[in-house]
């Protein structure tokens, strides 16, 4: 019986440690698409704001670029965690 109790301490233990490194993980995640977007959304607002049709596609592209970029970054950043739990 003691093994038994034993045994559900360390698994929860086990358990706990890993939810601290996926939350750390997904805070990380977090702060990388935030920062991305905020960029993105920057690039969008100076294609907004410009006469020129060439320069507002190729600012909007580069938003889309970006956006594209953080959620890779985002997502391999998770996935790293995943494998190191």
């Amino acid at each position: 019986m003691i093994r038994y109790a034993l045994a559900a301490v360390a698994a929860l233990s086990l358990a706990a440690c890993e939810s601290q490194a996926d939350r750390a993980a997904e805070q990380q995640a977090d702060a990388i698409e935030d920062t991305t977007e905020a960029r993105a959304d920057a690039l969008e607002s100076q294609a907004a704001a410009t006469s020129n049709e060439a320069q507002e596609t190729a600012l909007n592209n580069q938003a889309d670029q970006i956006e594209q970029q953080g959620d890779e970054a985002a997502d391999q950043v998770e996935q790293n965690a995943g494998q190191q739990g």
